[in-house]
């Protein structure tokens, strides 16, 4: 592995690839009108994107921004589909060939083959080992403040300069972060882009390097600005929760969340959707609150005859999923038989089959 990208910005610049990034960028928005308008002159639109990268005229598009709720409000800023297409092929043609097999191996989002599962069975396995060799031990569990919101493009951008070395590449970086002249002012990165995932997981990136190369932490996990140190002592907890801070106050401007915190393995983990023991894992009290929260919405809305019966079905799959990873097996089996749209007619037979088929192979 080069340790810098040199020369491959042209190499890569072909109708192929950036059919490809359309392929990908397209998944599941079939239905929207600005793909369908997009494609009705693909090839045409494929070709100015090249020619406006080559002529170097290429600017982002207009921002469209929208609210979340779930898991907490957020505003979503998502840019015109061309855009998405350039996303796409910046992020799969450089990013993850050449930066992101630098990353350490206890990074989790956004990467192929980890993800919030891998990440939980991580810190599972580190505690195991450290109630074997050590019995009790701490924990320090800590997040960035308003992260999206507090990450410095300019300081990201110095950053992504360490691994670009090819001029026309990286003047392409500085359009996808500043869009325009560099902004050493400018505070925030949008969330929503595609490229922002992997912007963020890059900024942090120079913490998990200070961390593991530095100062030599063992067990170290991180999901995006989420991460978890297991230590020996409560006062290796206070040094390192102190250093860490200085770190992200001096290199990445950043701060913990006042949420940030040590305490002894006793009390758990929560990471990740789950509370992680050493032995056993159990859901948050908040997914067990929204999960039945909604299957008392489903089953007023089956009483009206106003339920879409397989969404409703698929957003259960989906919990049962998360739920699998953990010990809930009774739980699951009493949220199933409370849904009353399971009960009653043929499909719904077969749907309620299915998601018990699932559990048992999950739990065996």
């Amino acid at each position: 592995m080069p340790k810098k990208i040199k020369n491959v910005f042209y190499q890569n610049l072909t109708f192929e690839k950036m059919l490809q990034a359309h392929f990908r960028a397209r998944k599941h928005k079939g239905y929207k009108n600005e793909l369908i308008k997009f494609e009705f002159n693909l090839e045409n639109n494929l070709i100015n994107i090249i020619q406006n990268l080559e002529q170097k005229t290429y600017r982002l598009g207009k921002y469209f921004t929208f609210k979340v709720y779930e898991p907490k409000e957020r505003n979503i800023q998502a840019l015109p589909y061309r855009d998405r297409i350039v996303h796409q092929w910046y992020i799969e043609e450089f990013i993850k060939p050449y930066i992101t097999p630098k990353f350490i191996d206890t990074t989790y989002a956004c990467l192929v083959d980890k993800g919030t599962h891998k990440a939980v069975e991580n810190v599972q396995h580190h505690m195991q080992i450290m109630k074997r060799n050590q019995g009790d031990f701490w924990v320090l569990k800590c997040d960035i403040k308003k992260f999206f919101y507090s990450i410095h493009p300019f300081t990201l951008f110095e950053i992504l300069k360490r691994y670009i070395a090819d001029k026309d590449l990286l003047f392409l970086t500085q359009i996808l972060i500043f869009n325009g002249p560099i902004n050493r002012n400018l505070v925030g990165i949008p969330i929503g882009n595609y490229t922002s995932q992997f912007f963020a997981n890059i900024y942090l990136n120079e913490l998990d390097q200070y961390l593991k190369r530095e100062l030599k932490v063992k067990y170290y996990t991180r999901y995006m600005d989420d991460f978890i140190l297991i230590l020996p002592t409560k006062n290796d907890c206070i040094e390192l929760k102190q250093k860490i801070e200085l770190f992200l106050a001096n290199h990445l401007r950043l701060e913990l969340n006042d949420k940030s915190r040590y305490y002894p393995d006793k009390m758990g983990v929560n990471f990740c959707g789950y509370r992680i023991f050493p032995t056993h894992r159990l859901l948050r009290t908040n997914s067990k609150k929204k999960i039945k929260k909604k299957v008392k919405k489903w089953n007023k809305k089956y009483e009206n005859h106003t339920l879409d019966i397989f969404h409703a079905s698929q957003c259960l799959t989906s919990w049962l999923g998360h739920a699998n990873h953990c010990n809930s097996y009774r739980l699951q089996q009493k949220i199933i038989q409370n849904c009353h749209f399971l009960l009653s007619s043929n499909d719904s037979e077969l749907i309620e089959r299915k998601l018990l088929e699932d559990i048992e192979a999950n739990n065996n």
